[in-house]
């Protein structure tokens, strides 16, 4: 990775990491992520550019407005160093070029979703059904992914997943899947590609299942407590990274 690289990749995982964070927080509650301009939640007051500066002015601020001194959340550094992160991680795996790119959005893409969900319980149609369209975008121009691959993919995802929900609906009375993971896995299998669907859900399953097995232990109803958005993106995010190694794992034993 060359120093331009670097800079350019560092400037823009920041940069990106603070716009996911209005993408975060506005999303949800059904604001413009474009206007107004970045406010303090707490006193509304705008905030000016040198207060906005990623990490830094977390830090130079000591995690305070510098108006009406609320707290900020911890959320927007740690969400901007993952921005970070993940640009010189997916720079470093996937080299320069239109494929970082693609794989960087659907990243960031998969973070907000994690995040949202986690506090909110939805997952937002602007992300899952935007990015099914990219995912399929990309296919046209990424040789290791066929149209075909990603179409298919899109179908089996969201398709697999609104049917084990049906199922579970018709013994269970009661719904076992949001259409928010529906059309989330629809993303998913746009970007992957048909032949990790199973491997995303199946990852997401047992932590899921782990989490709400704690949960029911500490006396909490832990079916209707889990946000199941919020595994089946890392789990996404750990198969784009090593799902060919995974699936060349099972072919060996099998």
């Amino acid at each position: 990775m060359t120093p331009l690289v670097l800079i350019t990749t560092i400037f823009a995982g920041l940069v990106m990491g603070s716009f996911l964070n209005v993408v975060i927080h506005r999303l949800p509650r059904g604001e413009s992520v474009v206007k107004p301009r970045s406010y303090c939640p707490g006193c509304k007051r705008g905030i000016p550019w040198y207060e906005n500066i990623p990490v830094a002015s977390f830090i130079l601020l000591r995690g305070k407005c510098g108006s009406c001194g609320v707290k900020i959340p911890w959320r927007y550094p740690a969400v901007e160093l993952s921005g970070l992160a993940l640009a010189l991680y997916s720079v470093y795996r996937f080299g320069v070029g239109v494929d970082v790119v693609f794989i960087y959005f659907f990243l960031m893409a998969l973070l907000a979703v994690t995040l949202i969900d986690w506090e909110h319980r939805i997952i937002p149609d602007e992300i899952s059904l935007s990015f099914i369209l990219l995912g399929i975008i990309w296919s046209l121009v990424n040789p290791g992914l066929t149209l075909l691959a990603s179409l298919s993919g899109a179908l089996a995802g969201g398709g697999g997943l609104w049917l084990v929900g049906a199922v579970y609906k018709h013994f269970r009375h009661t719904d076992g899947m949001g259409g928010g993971d529906v059309k989330l896995m629809g993303m998913i299998g746009a970007f992957l590609g048909i032949g990790l669907v199973l491997p995303v859900i199946v990852i997401a399953s047992f932590f899921g299942s782990v989490y709400g097995i704690i949960l029911l232990r500490s006396g909490k109803e832990g079916r209707t407590a889990v946000a199941f958005g919020s595994f089946l993106a890392p789990a996404a995010a750990f198969c784009l990274f090593f799902g060919s190694r995974l699936l060349a794992c099972y072919y060996v034993q099998f």
